[in-house]
Parts: structure tokens; sequence; C-alpha cells
């Protein structure tokens, strides 16, 4: 006769594809329920975890990166493992998954970008905003990429804190970022960069912007750089005013105090300059073989039927030449194999959590989502505790109802064995924190906090050193 499942006899195995913020409080939430024995398995493609911590969070913002602390902490705990460098749908295939685990719980996020829809947007020079913070971030997708910094001019589609990083990357001298863990090569490329004018292009008002006020500060702060806004662009319509004038939003009201300060601040005579423009959007790029110029529609706000502001194009339009052009209008989540998914809305279609098929009313069994591919890339780091808190509570409830799947060989050792017949050489979590530790040994000998690996073959040949020279040790 079977133990009970989540008992030490028969623990609960618990697969977590993704390892960001979403999927290690998935699995802290999960290693806290009294009474449960549960191992968590947490599978990624890449070397190292963490996700947009590690890949998409600004290097000048080194606090918002400290909370890995508490991911390492959830990695430490019994009954956790991490299998870096494993990609799922290729090292692994949905059916394997299902053939190991009770529960599956999808944490992917969203890999993609979502277009203009313009005409001239696949000319030279026309890149999403995805792709350069991947870049100066060391990500191995992306470190390979090219953007010819030798332009002066820069448009940044977009008002979003992401847009926000860009932006401010692009205008920070190399001694603001020598002290980061910005990308080696990338930060070499900075330091050569001939930009001069950023315009960042926000499709509503002042008073809508997504950005948040500290972000907006840390423009006025910059070395080398300052806010150009024009007093037209905070004048606001009478709808906003009545917005801000409600005391509703805090932030609103201090960006619109910082915005007008900005624009009564004169010329500075600093080398670059950010041009905050609102109530614009591109509608064409312009250029033969490479971005020459967009050109902008004026917008106007009108109140929606549900109450909310949008902005509409009116016909006034202007150009403004450009060599660059970087969108940052929000990420997308891309379909996993084997899972439904919502292209509409790109996320796994979900009922708090529990996968859903479309096609049929019923749940998917043992399967769930947290994060951007649950709910769209929205919130910051701290929203995906709740969202994985309530996605893990889903699972607990299909537990109690012996609603989870049942594996053939869900033995713990049956994975490792799995991946070293097919030759996947995967990254444990004592693997990375080796690793860690080489990247800032590497930053120490140069000053700066880190100097990331950004190709997975120098990650593994940087184990293979720490393997080989341990096992000398030992000889």
């Amino acid at each position: 006769m079977t133990s009970p499942l989540a008992t030490a006899a028969n623990p609960l195995r618990v697969a977590i594809i993704g390892s960001g913020p979403s999927a290690f409080y998935a699995a802290d939430y999960l290693q806290k329920q009294s009474g449960l024995v549960v191992q968590v398995d947490m599978i990624d493609r890449l070397p190292t975890p963490y996700g947009l911590v590690r890949g998409g969070v600004a290097p000048d913002h080194p606090k918002i990166k400290t909370v890995t602390k508490v991911y390492e902490r959830t990695a430490q705990a019994p009954g956790f493992r991490f299998f870096g460098n494993v990609e799922y749908g290729k090292d692994l295939s949905h059916e394997e998954l299902t053939a190991h685990y009770h529960a599956i719980i999808f944490a992917v996020g969203s890999a993609s970008d979502r277009r203009m829809g313009i005409p001239g947007e696949d000319l030279a020079g026309s890149f999403p905003a995805t792709e350069f913070v991947g870049w100066y971030n060391g990500h191995p997708d992306y470190r390979d990429l090219k953007f010819d910094l030798s332009h002066e001019r820069v448009a940044v589609v977009g008002n979003g804190n992401v847009a926000m990083d860009v932006t401010r990357i692009l205008a920070s001298s190399y001694e603001e970022l020598v002290v980061t863990d910005i990308a080696d090569y990338a930060l070499e490329a900075l330091r050569e960069s001939k930009v001069t004018d950023i315009y960042m292009l926000g499709r509503r008002g002042p008073a809508q912007a997504a950005f948040t006020n500290p972000e907006l500060k840390e423009f006025g702060e910059l070395a080398e750089a300052e806010c150009v806004v024009r007093a037209e662009d905070v004048e606001l319509d009478s709808l906003s005013n009545q917005y801000i004038l409600s005391g509703e939003d805090r932030n609103a009201e201090r960006n619109l105090q910082t915005l007008m300060r900005y624009s009564i601040q004169g010329n500075l005579g600093k080398k670059k300059r950010i041009h905050m423009r609102f109530l614009v959007s591109p509608v064409r790029l312009i250029g033969t073989d490479a971005v020459e110029a967009v050109e902008i529609v004026h917008n106007e706000l009108y109140q929606a039927d549900d109450g909310t502001l949008r902005p509409r194009a009116t016909d006034r339009k202007e150009i403004q030449p450009i060599e660059l052009i970087f969108r940052s209008i929000g990420y997308k989540g891309l379909p996993v194999p084997g899972v439904p998914f919502d292209s509409k809305a790109a996320v796994i279609p979900n009922e708090h959590g529990r996968i859903i098929d479309p096609a049929n009313p019923q749940s998917v069994k043992g399967e769930y989502a947290v994060g951007w591919i649950k709910r769209g890339p929205t919130g910051i780091i701290g929203t995906n505790k709740p969202d994985a808190q309530e996605s893990v509570d889903q699972l607990l409830a299909d537990l109690q109802a012996g609603a989870l799947l049942e594996p053939t060989n869900p033995a713990q050792e049956a994975i490792n064995t799995l991946l070293e017949g097919k030759g996947v050489e995967y990254v444990t979590f004592a693997q990375w924190l080796k690793l860690d530790q080489i990247e800032q040994a590497r930053g120490a000998a140069l000053g700066r906090p880190r100097l990331k690996f950004s190709r997975i073959s120098d990650m593994l040949e940087a184990l293979h050193q720490v393997k080989d020279s341990e096992n000398s040790f030992a000889d």
C-alpha cells in the first residue's frame, strides 16, 4: 500500500520551471507548509538563477538585487535542488516531467516584447528595450548583439521604469557605471558612446506616467546629463488636473512637481540631454536602410467609459531626427511546450494560478502558473510573493483533494539519472554559489562589485576549473 503523499515515505515532488522571484516565492511557501514533506526541483535553462533580478534589474540599482539573499536561504532548505543549464522542452519534455513529479509550476516569465506595429519598425537601429537591457546586464542571449552608439540622437518609447533604466544607462557617465556590475563589454561600448540627446516618448500625459518618482529624480542627479522638459509638456488638461487635485495618486503628484522643477531649471550646460516628451506616439520610422527619424503624432486625453483617461491621436504630427530607437512598451509571454496558451493575453490561461485549457472546462491536472506568465508583466518584485502563494494554495487544495499528478517514477534521483543519460551538464545551486564567488572575485580585482560571465560556455569552463582544482587538492 502506498504511503500518504507529502510524507517522509512519499514526499510531494514539485518541479518549478524558471528561477526568478515568483519561482523562489513559490518554493519558499511550499517549504513552510507545516506537516508536509516537500521536495522542490527548480529547473532553469541558464546556469544562473534569479531571472530578471540578475538579467533585468539595472546595474546601478544594487539594493534591489539584495533580495537574492532571501532566495539563497530558500535554496538551502532541505529537499530543494537547482538544475541550471537545463532547458524545458529540450532537455526535459512535458511528458518526462509528468512522469516524475506530482505537480509542475511554470514560472517562465515574459520572455518577449510587444511591438509598436508601425511602418519601419524593422529598420536597422530599431530594437526592443529587452534586448538592450539583457545586453548591458550580461545575459547570454543578448551579449553578442551590437548597438551602434556612434550616433548622437536616440529615442526610447515608453515611460515605465524599464524605459527609465534604458535612458539612464545611456545618459550615465563612465564613472557612474564602472562602480556597478554592468557587463564589461557594455561598459566599454558606453564609454565610447557619442549619444548626446535621448528622447523619451510617452503616449499619455505626465500625470499618467508609469515611472516612479525616485527613478525620475535620478535623472536630476546624473553627472553628465540634464533633464529637459518643455513647459507645454507639463501643462495639464482639465481631466488630469482634477485627478492630481484629488490627491488619489501621490506618486503622480510627486512626478508632476519634479517635472515642473526640470521645466524651469534652464540650461545646465551638461554634455547629454534627456528630453522627456508626453502625449506623443510614434507612427512611423523613417529611413532607407536604417532609422533616420521618427514621425510622432500628438495625442489628447479623453475619459473612457470605465472612467480612465486614455490617449487618442490628433491631426498634429512632427518629425524627430534620430538614429537609434528602443521600444519599451511592455513584455510579452511566449507559448510553453505542452501547456495551453492564450495568445491574445500572452499568458498561460489559469484560474488563480491553476492552469486551465480553454478548449476544456476542466483544469489541467497538477499544473500551475506563477508570475508574469500567469498574470502578465505587471507589478514589482514583491508583487510575485502573494501571486505565488495564491497559486501554491491551489496546489495544496488539489493535494488535499487527491487531484495531483500520479508519476510513474517519483524517485528524487530519477531526474539526475535521466539528465546524465542524455549528457546534459546541469549546474547545482552549490555550483552556482561557486560561480557567484568567482564573479565577485573577478570584479574585486578591478575594483568593481562583480564581473559577470556572459557566455554559458565560460560559466561551465570556470566550474570545470574549480572541480579540477578541488580534485587536484584532494589528490
